[in-house]
């Protein structure tokens, strides 16, 4: 896969007269070369990566939930659907990508089908752990105000669960952008795709840093986004929390 990577031409430091000394001899990092990438190299690459990190987010949110209302329902459906989901999270990455490249080759597709199985157990236990939290008697008191049990789903059960959720959904994204850079061996997209064309360069060491930096960075981002959506949903949670 590296092979095919490389052929497809990496971006390697322009050495030549046109380079900085600071790139020509490698050092830590070098901000001109950075500056003179940014657009070509980095802007594109972290689009691609935010691409990667919602389909996987949104499609594992879809699932998740739809698992986790089930089990809500159903308890026998817990164990199978947890058994099931905790073992497509404990695949390593990439053995994970070798065993889908067969069936749907060096795709997005197969990127995207181990990025949305990571999701899964985590989306799916916190939802299901928010449900749970709900108080029996604020059921039975939605309940003794005639709602039906559809009606205390949506009005009881799910806004109060909200917490739980979006905190499982912040440690989906997080996970899914770090993982996403293992994408690189798959396909060249996203922020993986500079981290590993800075190692085949003998470890260019700019390029290295400024697209770890650039992933570390967009996860506190997406991060805090979550977080301000948290408190913008749940504004009689965060008050409770700080009594």
């Amino acid at each position: 896969m590296i092979g095919l990577l490389a052929a497809a031409g990496p971006v390697i430091p322009n050495y030549g007269g046109g380079a900085s000394t600071c790139a020509r001899a490698n050092k830590t990092f070098c901000m001109d070369w950075f500056r003179a990438n940014w657009s070509d190299v980095f802007v594109p690459a972290l689009g691609q990566h935010v691409k990667l990190t919602l389909i996987a987010v949104v499609i594992g949110f879809v699932i998740s939930s739809a698992l986790a209302l089930i089990a809500h329902r159903y308890g026998w459906a817990e164990t199978t659907i947890t058994v099931i989901s905790g073992t497509l999270y404990t695949i390593p990455s990439l053995a994970l990508f070798q065993l889908l490249v067969p069936v749907t080759g060096l795709s997005v597709l197969t990127v995207e089908i181990a990025l949305v199985s990571y999701t899964l157990l985590i989306l799916f236990r916190n939802m299901l752990a928010g449900l749970r939290g709900v108080p029996e008697d604020v059921r039975d008191a939605a309940r003794g105000m005639g709602l039906t049990d559809r009606q205390v789903l949506w009005r009881v059960e799910l806004p109060l669960a909200l917490p739980a959720v979006i905190a499982g959904l912040r440690i989906a994204t997080v996970t899914v952008i770090s993982l996403a850079t293992v994408a690189a061996f798959i396909v060249d997209e996203g922020l993986g795709g500079p981290i590993l064309r800075a190692i085949q360069s003998e470890v260019f060491k700019t390029e290295l840093l400024a697209a770890g930096a650039l992933t570390i960075a967009l996860a506190l981002v997406a991060d805090a986004l979550l977080v301000l959506v948290q408190r913008f949903l749940t504004p009689w949670y965060a008050a409770g929390r700080s009594r």
